[in-house]
């Protein structure tokens, strides 16, 4: 599965400093008192209640892991897990005080001994059958979790594969996740200025834009039987800010797999390709990728492929995260460069 799952010196967009977030991984300031009150959460679908806010919580996600550090909360994570991106830009000294206890999903006995008192997940499958453990394990030990509701909410996780979405994801809802996680920290005020800071991106990033006209493609991984975006996760919050289409909007999957052929014939004016780091399927980095496309005879053709429109985006900003809102940055930016913004 994909999880994580360039404006162009010649045609590559690269994204670097856009990725910042408004936090920038500060510790708060004196106006950031925490509060120690319990909090109770309905978390996809689970009750959750927190007595006092955590000091030692173990992230098992990079998406989560970012979001607590975009929060300045460093220093009450006792652990991080399952990396698929390079830490976000900024954030690189306050996740070097945070133990990593697995580049991949943990063993549940390794989280144990990180002696979380919470723990938090990207994805429903980090914290279910065949993930790290279940959430009812964390709960039998006195443990609370939160999982992501970007994952769970409008989607049905078990359709196979990723999973398909009933409904199209919205950035309100990578938003209510930091407030979650703002609230159970008791730092609800930093949560408010990082979503403050993201939600101007956004506005800034789509000023102008019309991309009613431009077609986009996501292939997130794979050269042998590639996973696209299908209409209505993170790439679909994407797409719609632009105003664009996605040439696979037909299919709720999140990220289904397409052959080359159908690819190629939906030819789609720009190509949005996941550069990863990881090194599970065929084809992870975006040289990798762009090298497959110009010399396969099915995809050598295409528009996008012809006149170099690609846009490199890592894995994080694919999936639904606060790396989502660089990813709007960066396709905006580089519709701009190819002429395509309206």
């Amino acid at each position: 599965m994909p999880f994580a799952r360039l404006a162009r010196p010649a045609a590559l967009v690269l994204s670097g400093a856009l990725l910042l977030t408004g936090c920038g991984g500060a510790q708060g300031t004196p106006s950031d008192a925490d509060s120690e009150a319990a909090v109770t959460l309905d978390n996809c679908g689970v009750s959750v209640r927190v007595g006092s806010p955590p000091r030692r919580a173990v992230s098992l996600n990079q998406g989560t892991t970012e979001i607590l550090l975009s929060l300045g909360l460093a220093d009450r994570m006792a652990g991080s897990a399952t990396w698929t991106d390079p830490v976000l830009k900024g954030l690189e000294k306050a996740n070097a005080t945070v133990e990593r206890i697995a580049d991949n999903n943990p063993s549940f006995e390794r989280v144990l001994d990180a002696d979380p008192d919470f723990v938090a997940a990207s994805f429903v499958s980090t914290l279910g059958k065949g993930g790290v453990a279940t959430r009812q394990q964390f709960d039998n030990l006195g443990v609370p979790t939160y999982v992501s509701p970007s994952d769970c909410e409008g989607k049905d996780n078990a359709a196979g594969g990723d999973g398909a979405r009933e409904q199209a994801l919205d950035i309100d809802t990578v938003y209510g996740e930091v407030r979650d996680l703002a609230e159970v920290f008791g730092v609800e005020k930093r949560g408010e200025r990082l979503v403050a800071g993201l939600r101007q991106r956004v506005k800034k990033a789509t000023a102008g834009v019309d991309a009613s006209d431009v077609t986009l493609l996501y292939w997130f991984a794979n050269s042998d039987s590639p996973y696209m975006a299908g209409c209505c996760g993170a790439p679909g919050i994407i797409t719609r800010a632009l105003g664009a289409k996605n040439v696979f909007d037909d299919t709720h999957d999140e990220w289904p797999q397409i052959n080359w052929e159908t690819v190629a014939d939906r030819d789609p004016d720009v190509l949005v390709i996941g550069d990863l780091t990881r090194r599970s399927q065929t084809a992870e980095s975006a040289k990798k990728k762009i090298e497959f496309l110009e010399s396969d005879p099915v995809t050598k053709n295409m528009t996008a492929v012809r006149k170099k429109r690609y846009v490199l985006l890592s894995g994080q900003a694919l999936n639904p995260t606060i790396r989502t809102v660089g990813g709007i940055e960066q396709v905006a930016a580089a519709l701009r460069e190819f002429g395509l913004a309206g």
